[in-house]
């Protein structure tokens, strides 16, 4: 890769850090391109070189949100004995609550977000997931594997509410 080159992947992923940093920690609306701009240590004009929108920064941002939970998710399926599945499954999420909370936290705000486009890759990255688990627990010879998913999924957002609210006695087993 030439040089420019990298500096330009690398300069684009750090605009999409900055931007789930800024939009997690005073939400997506209230946002500026020039909050996010600042934090990247760029100027603002430069956001606009890799991103026509400040709703296309949001979507590049839930996309990577959402391939961290899938790809974490998917390297447990592929390793994961079946009595041990939920259990991992379990600690990979947490792992991704404690080393990328402000990602879970953009997709926590963007459930909320009424555009289309926006609730659809929501919709996207919520189906891959129920689906990749549901296969899982399904292929594992889980008990009702629908209601394990369904369960498993009210577990996580109760972790999303429990972190977001700093109120671990909600996830107290």
């Amino acid at each position: 890769m030439a040089k420019d080159a990298a500096v330009s992947v690398n300069r684009r992923s750090d605009i999409i850090s900055a931007a789930i940093e800024v939009f997690a920690e005073i939400g997506y609306f209230r946002a500026t391109t020039a909050q996010v701009a600042e934090r990247a240590n760029i100027s603002q004009p430069y956001i606009f070189r890799f991103f026509k929108s400040k709703e296309a920064l949001l979507l590049t941002a839930l996309e990577v949100s959402w391939t961290r939970v899938i790809d974490s998710f998917r390297a447990v399926v592929e390793t994961a004995t079946p009595d041990q599945l939920e259990n991992e499954l379990t600690e990979a999420y947490e792992e991704i609550l404690k080393s990328h909370k402000n990602e879970i936290l953009l997709q926590m705000q963007a459930q909320t977000i009424q555009e289309e486009v926006i609730r659809q890759a929501m919709q996207k990255g919520f189906t891959e997931v129920r689906d990749m688990v549901l296969e899982a627990f399904t292929a594992a010879g889980s008990a009702n594997p629908k209601q394990r998913t369904l369960i498993f999924l009210a577990i996580g957002m109760l972790c999303n509410i429990s972190t977001s609210l700093h109120m671990p006695e909600l996830m107290d087993r």
